[in-house]
């Protein structure tokens, strides 16, 4: 909970904190996505609500969509395949899912500084929050929470 000025404890909403394998001859790749929207009503211009899928004029619009559940559910869509065809992870994975990014990840700081051993066995954290430079074309964005020093492989 967070305490605001007036002395009340506002309830956060959980962080949810994942892991699957723990081979040591894998890395270890903790991914960190957030399923909140950004907090607004319909009166200050949005035309659907938050967490309804919605059909307009043939199209589907879902807030939060690509910042950021797509994303997230990206990430756990491609453990499932691994799983279902039998594959071996090539990493042991680690996931870090919020609900208060939009409002500036409330709580989260505190909460990871308690939970230092769950990271130490980390090697790389991918931030799957960001945007698309086109309908077609991802992006790959390098360094936004600080410095971040790798190289990557496309084929």
């Amino acid at each position: 909970s967070l305490q605001l000025p007036d002395g009340k404890d506002l309830p956060l909403p959980p962080v949810i904190l994942g892991e699957l394998g723990k081979d040591p001859q894998n890395p270890t790749v903790c991914f960190y996505g957030h399923v909140d929207v950004q907090p607004a009503k319909k009166e200050d211009g949005w035309k659907t609500d938050p967490y309804m899928l919605t059909e307009i004029n043939g199209n589907l619009y879902g807030r939060g969509a690509t910042d950021n559940k797509g994303p997230v559910l990206a990430w756990i869509n491609a453990v499932e395949t691994f799983r279902a065809l039998k594959l071996a992870m090539p990493v042991n994975f680690k996931f870090v899912i919020e609900g208060m990014e939009e409002a500036g990840s409330l709580g989260l700081e505190k909460l990871l500084e308690e939970k230092q051993c769950f990271f130490s066995d980390v090697d790389y954290i991918v931030i799957s929050d960001n945007l698309w430079l086109s309908n077609r074309k991802p992006a790959l964005t390098y360094g936004s929470r600080g410095n971040a020093c790798f190289c990557v492989e496309v084929r």
